[in-house]
């Protein structure tokens, strides 16, 4: 099966002036979007998959964009969610379940925040095994931060090197017209900037944006009634679940995309030196760092030297996060689906001013998407290549 289309919807801010300052509407304008892309119309979608709106986001959503679909996933597992929704939804193709499935997301949490309004995407209640750990203050934050200092203690790594990633991350996004932020910084900048949690700084950790995303998955039979564009086959998937509680986390230093990158490359048959680009979940500058070490890029601990030299621009031997990630593109929550979106493009050759080429002047051919929920909670990672 094939991504046939993806699409973004308007990102960055909205407000109630603007005709999708809703999130349904940003679904909505996603979703055209990704249909005039693969050249299909909307009643050839029979399966849906979303999650982030209320307790029947898949039902909520298709009635909203006046679907009917006969198989439906709203499997959520945070930042992770696209990723294994994408693998759930090739299984079903696969196995004649649907056809044509529509993954689709939108949210105005930044809209939200500006306005007062309660958002859920990074919300936890002290419910289940979390209340054992809210009286101790731990916020979702200070998770993150609590890994990297202790992948700094063991390893070595610096914040200096941290800072890089972010750096490297707004470098990409200046030549992407559709980034939130553009202006180039620097280490000093990173490190300069507002504490967060120790050790992040305002500069390590994601920006906050309104947007959506959708992407239509095809059974290799479609492909050919979809627009004159190169498809994007999905060639293998792995998604796993590590940990809620962080005492229940046996080694702070390795994510759940060590298995989940694992069971990808292999199920796709490739391996991690074969691939182009990867597009990785990036909330904060570590997850970028530990999910390079977890995905096989580099050796366990070996993150930090690795990220410090300029190897994830565009220019680098390996680009991430091409678009400029959530540190710097956009950011509305669960942003896995803009992963799999900006994979489509650079290896369509579509993503415009900062459209990736290999040595040899061709376009990349492999890449990996890999998604990260909760505070390292659960990974899905999905290998992409072109014919």
């Amino acid at each position: 099966m094939a991504i046939v289309g993806a699409a973004l919807s308007d990102c960055g801010r909205v407000d109630d002036t603007t005709p999708y300052s809703t999130p349904y509407a940003l679904h909505a304008q996603a979703a055209r979007r990704a249909l005039a892309d693969a050249g299909l119309e909307r009643t050839a979608i029979d399966g849906l998959a979303s999650a982030g709106l209320g307790t029947l986001a898949p039902v909520e959503v298709a009635e909203y964009l006046g679907l009917r679909p006969t198989w439906v996933d709203s499997t959520s597992v945070g930042g992770a969610t696209w990723e294994v929704m994408a693998a759930h939804a090739a299984d079903a193709i696969a196995a004649g379940h649907a056809n044509v499935v529509l993954l689709v997301y939108g949210s105005t949490a930044r809209a939200d925040i500006k306005a007062g309004r309660r958002t859920g995407n990074l919300s936890f209640g002290a419910r289940g095994p979390l209340q054992y750990e809210v009286p101790y203050g731990h916020t979702l934050i200070a998770k993150y931060a609590m890994a990297a200092r202790r992948h700094m203690h063991e390893y070595g790594t610096t914040l200096e090197q941290l800072a890089s990633v972010a750096v490297q991350a707004r470098a990409n996004a200046a030549a992407n017209p559709e980034a939130m932020f553009r202006t180039p910084i620097t280490v000093d900048d990173v490190l300069s900037s507002p504490p967060i949690a120790d050790p992040f700084t305002k500069l390590h950790c994601c920006i906050r944006s309104d947007g959506g995303a959708a992407v239509l998955l095809a059974a290799e039979e479609y492909v050919r009634d979809c627009r004159p564009a190169v498809p994007v086959w999905i060639l293998g998937t792995g998604e796993y679940t590590s940990h809620t509680t962080m005492s229940e986390w046996p080694d702070f230093t390795v994510s759940p995309a060590a298995v989940s990158g694992r069971l990808a490359f292999e199920r796709a048959g490739v391996t991690p030196a074969e691939i182009d680009f990867a597009e990785i979940y990036d909330a904060f500058t570590y997850m970028t760092l530990v999910t390079l070490e977890d995905l096989g890029f580099c050796a366990k601990g070996e993150g930090g030297a690795f990220v410090e030299k300029n190897r994830l621009t565009l220019t680098g031997d390996l680009p991430v996060n091409t678009d400029g990630g959530g540190l710097s593109a956009q950011h509305p929550g669960m942003r896995g689906l803009f992963l799999l979106v900006e994979a489509v493009r650079q290896l369509r050759g579509e993503a415009g001013p900062h459209q990736l080429h290999t040595p040899t002047g061709h376009l990349p051919r492999l890449a990996v998407a890999s998604g990260t929920g909760g505070w390292f909670c659960s990974s899905g990672t999905v290998v992409l290549g072109r014919a």
